[in-house]
């Protein structure tokens, strides 16, 4: 396994409580070359009135504006990350129909961002922001980290939910031939190169990984690879 991923796995390594879990989070993050960060959760429960919780690490008086503001509802980056997990890269036109949210976000140091929102099985969303006040993020940038950025955005959400609702790491049994494309998954190679070390069609590796992500409760391959070492299924 490649040194990034076993780093970031350090993230499910910490002893429990959330703030422990973000910390790691900042900390790579700040490997990442970001100065901020922010995770936050929404979880589905109680119907009446869902548990929602914020971690920053983020200029304080910036934290303390945008609550006092009540930017959340009006945000356009979390409007974006509740209804696609497609990455998000910040930029003026998004922030269009919100100047001043995006003027008074620039005062405090957060002139350039990403952010990609995830759901589990449970109908938890998580959405997690990378930030930072100067060089903005070319495409040669996210080329080259973006899928570390991914793992971390899986790695963040399952950690925090579990820490948060330990009930959902339920039972998985996977198949031999599941848990083989999976670590290969998780060696970073593709369905085709899978397929030719394993001696069998791309078709098959992803109809071994399809299984698998369903039996995990997870939206993508990514999140499977990632909720399978969490569970100590892959090693």
């Amino acid at each position: 396994m490649k040194n990034w991923q076993e780093d970031l796995l350090r993230i499910i390594a910490v002893a429990p409580g959330e703030q422990k879990i973000f910390d790691e989070i900042v900390s790579a993050a700040h490997g990442l070359g970001f100065e901020y960060c922010s995770y936050g959760l929404r979880f589905p429960f109680p119907m009446s009135n869902p548990k929602v919780l914020t971690l920053f690490e983020y200029p304080r008086a910036w934290a303390e504006r945008y609550h006092e503001a009540g930017y959340v509802s009006t945000d356009p980056t979390v409007m974006h990350g509740r209804r696609s997990r497609t990455p998000l890269v910040w930029n003026d036109a998004l922030f269009a129909s919100t100047p001043q949210l995006w003027s008074e976000a620039q005062s405090y140091g957060l002139r350039v961002g990403w952010a990609q929102s995830s759901l589990d099985a449970n109908g938890v969303v998580g959405m997690l922001t990378l930030a930072r006040s100067g060089e903005p993020l070319s495409a040669a940038e996210l080329g080259a980290k973006e899928s570390r950025m991914r793992w971390l955005v899986n790695l963040s959400h399952l950690a925090l939910t579990q820490a948060l609702t330990p009930t959902l790491a339920q039972d998985v049994r996977l198949t031999s031939r599941e848990l083989e494309v999976l670590k290969w998954t998780a060696d970073g190679k593709t369905s085709g190169e899978i397929a030719q070390i394993l001696a069998i069609s791309s078709e098959t590796v992803n109809f071994h990984v399809s299984n698998a992500t369903a039996k995990l409760g997870s939206a993508n391959k990514t999140a499977a690879v990632v909720r399978a070492l969490m569970l100590g299924l892959l090693n």
